[in-house]
C-alpha cells in the first residue's frame, strides 16, 4: 500500500510540475507580429502555439491560415463580411453591467510593452520633390531609429517585426 500511495504523489507531483512548467511558457513565449513585403509574409504568431497567415487568394480578396499545434484550416474573413447578419433582439437585463474604462495611462504602458525587433522602410512617392522633400526627414529618423531609406527607383517595401509576451502585456495592465 504505501508503495502504491508513493507512486501517486508522485504522479501528482509530476503532473503539477507539466502544468507549471507550461504555464510559465505560456507567460514568456514571444508574440511576434511580422509584415515584410518582399517575401509577400504577414503574419501573427504565439511561438509554439499557434500562427495565423494572411494569404492572397485568387478567389477571394484574402485568406488566413491558422495553425493551432498541430491543427492547420483557412478562413475567407470577405465571405463571413458580406453573409446577411440575423437581426438579433437585443434583451435588457435589469442588472446594467459596468464597463471599464481603460484610461491613457495604461494603453501608453500596453503599446511601451511592445518592442520592435526589426524594421526597415524603403520608399519611392514617384515624385522627384517629394522624394528630396522627405530626404532630410528620413535623414533625422535614422539618426534617432534607423532603417528609412528612399530610393528614386519605384521600389516600396516595408519589413516590421514587432514582439510582446503576455507577462508584459499582464504587466502593464496592473498598476505598480
Amino acid at each position: 500500500r504505501k508503495n502504491k500511495s508513493f507512486k501517486d504523489q508522485m504522479l501528482l507531483y509530476v503532473v503539477i510540475l507539466f502544468i507549471v512548467v507550461l504555464l510559465i511558457y505560456l507567460l514568456f513565449a514571444p508574440i511576434n507580429l511580422v509584415i515584410d513585403t518582399d517575401r509577400k509574409k504577414c503574419y501573427a504568431e504565439y511561438k509554439g502555439v499557434c500562427k495565423a497567415s494572411f494569404l492572397e487568394d485568387e478567389e477571394e480578396i484574402i485568406k488566413v491560415k491558422f495553425r493551432v499545434i498541430f491543427w492547420n484550416f483557412y478562413w475567407y474573413p470577405v465571405k463571413h463580411l458580406f453573409k446577411k447578419k440575423e437581426e438579433k433582439k437585443i434583451e435588457e437585463s435589469p442588472k446594467r453591467r459596468k464597463k471599464r474604462r481603460i484610461n491613457a495611462r495604461t494603453i501608453i504602458r500596453l503599446i511601451k510593452s511592445f518592442e520592435i525587433k526589426r524594421f526597415h522602410l524603403n520608399l519611392d512617392t514617384g515624385d522627384c520633390v517629394r522624394n528630396a522633400s522627405l530626404y532630410p526627414v528620413f535623414i533625422l529618423l535614422n539618426q534617432y531609429k534607423g532603417g528609412f531609406e528612399l530610393n528614386y527607383l519605384g521600389n516600396n517595401s516595408l519589413l516590421l517585426h514587432i514582439q510582446n509576451r503576455p507577462v508584459r502585456i499582464i504587466k502593464s495592465f496592473i498598476n505598480f
